[in-house]
C-alpha cells in the first residue's frame, strides 16, 4: 500500500485507477500547414466569397481575378487570393482552367497537317489530270498531302493523249499511275479512253476515275463561287465559253481566276471530285506486295 492506496499483489498501477499514456507536443514545433485544395474556375462552378455573402456563377477567369454572376444578373470581380472563396461549403482557391489542348490543325483537303513539312522526294509514281486547271485545283485543295506523299501532279493536255502517255511512262511496281479524269460517265469518250487504258499488260498498275461533269469548273459548288448554279450550255457550244457568256464575264482567265479563287478548301468543291482524288492518292501511294 502506498499512502494509503491498496495496490495489485507484486506492485504496479494502483487498484481501481486507469493507466493514462498522454502524447507530447513540442510548443515550438509549427503545426503542419492546412492544405487548401485548388479549384478551376470553370463555368459550372457557383462560388462564394465568404466575406461579402455573395454567391454566383463563375463567368470569366484572368490570372488575377474572377467576375461571378448571381442568380439576379449582377456581376461582381474578386481577386484569386488562396482559400478566398467556398464551393459546396469547402474553402477552396479557385485558379484559372488551363486552356483547352488547340485542336490539330487540319489542310485544305481536311486531313492533319504535318508542321514544319518539307517536301517529300517525288515518287516515281504519278497523278495525271486533263488539264492545267485540274491541276490548279487538285493543288489548292490537296497540295499539302502531295508534299507529304511525294506525289507529283502532270496535265495531260487533254484525256486523248492518255494512251500514248501511258505507253511512255511504262507503269510498273513503285510505278504507278493515277488519271484524273472529266465527265467519266458511261458511255462517254472519256470512259472508253479509260476502258482502253486499264485493260492493257499493266492494267494493275493504272487506275483512271474521275467525276460526271463536263469540266473540272463544275466540280466546284456554285454556292462558293456565288452563283445560284452552273448555266446549261447548249450542246455543240464549247462549254467553258457558254458559261462565261451565260455569266457575263468577257473571257475564260476572267472567269477562271474567280473560280479557283472562290476555292479555300474541300468543303468548296463537289463529293465526287473529291472521292476521286482521296481514291488516286491511296492508289498511287499503295505499297506493292
Amino acid at each position: 500500500m502506498i499512502s494509503g492506496v491498496p495496490t495489485r499483489p507484486g506492485g504496479g498501477t494502483p487498484v481501481g485507477s486507469a493507466a493514462v499514456t498522454r502524447s507530447y507536443r513540442d510548443p515550438l514545433t509549427p503545426r503542419p500547414p492546412r492544405v487548401i485544395p485548388e479549384l478551376p474556375a470553370t463555368g459550372e462552378v457557383v462560388a462564394e466569397d465568404p466575406l461579402s455573402g455573395f454567391c454566383g456563377l463563375v463567368v470569366a477567369c484572368t490570372n488575377s481575378a474572377v467576375t461571378l454572376e448571381d442568380r439576379h444578373g449582377k456581376r461582381r470581380n474578386f481577386p484569386l487570393t488562396v482559400g478566398a472563396f467556398l464551393v459546396d461549403g469547402q474553402q477552396v482557391t479557385l485558379v484559372r482552367p488551363k486552356a483547352a489542348p488547340a485542336a490539330p490543325a487540319r489542310t485544305a483537303s481536311g486531313s492533319r497537317a504535318v508542321a514544319g513539312l518539307r517536301a517529300r522526294t517525288a515518287r516515281a509514281s504519278r497523278i495525271w489530270v486533263e488539264g492545267v486547271h485540274d491541276a490548279a485545283l487538285v493543288e489548292r485543295v490537296w497540295g499539302h498531302d502531295l508534299r507529304v506523299e511525294g506525289i507529283v501532279v502532270e496535265p495531260l493536255d487533254g484525256l486523248d493523249n492518255l494512251p500514248d502517255a501511258v505507253a511512255e511512262f511504262g507503269p510498273g511496281p513503285g510505278r504507278r499511275v493515277g488519271v484524273l479524269a472529266d465527265h467519266l460517265v458511261p458511255g462517254s469518250k472519256e470512259s472508253r479512253i479509260a476502258a482502253t487504258v486499264q485493260s492493257g499488260p499493266a492494267s494493275r498498275f493504272v487506275l483512271v476515275t474521275g467525276h460526271p461533269y463536263i469540266d473540272i469548273w463544275q466540280a466546284v459548288r456554285p454556292s462558293a463561287v456565288g452563283i445560284a448554279a452552273w448555266p446549261t450550255v447548249a450542246r455543240g457550244t464549247d462549254w467553258k465559253t457558254g458559261v462565261c457568256q451565260a455569266l457575263g464575264f468577257s473571257d475564260v482567265h476572267t472567269l477562271w481566276g474567280r473560280i479557283n479563287g472562290s476555292v479555300r478548301s474541300y468543303r468548296d468543291v463537289d463529293t465526287p471530285l473529291m472521292t476521286a482524288v482521296e481514291r488516286l492518292i491511296d492508289f498511287v501511294t499503295e505499297p506493292e506486295g
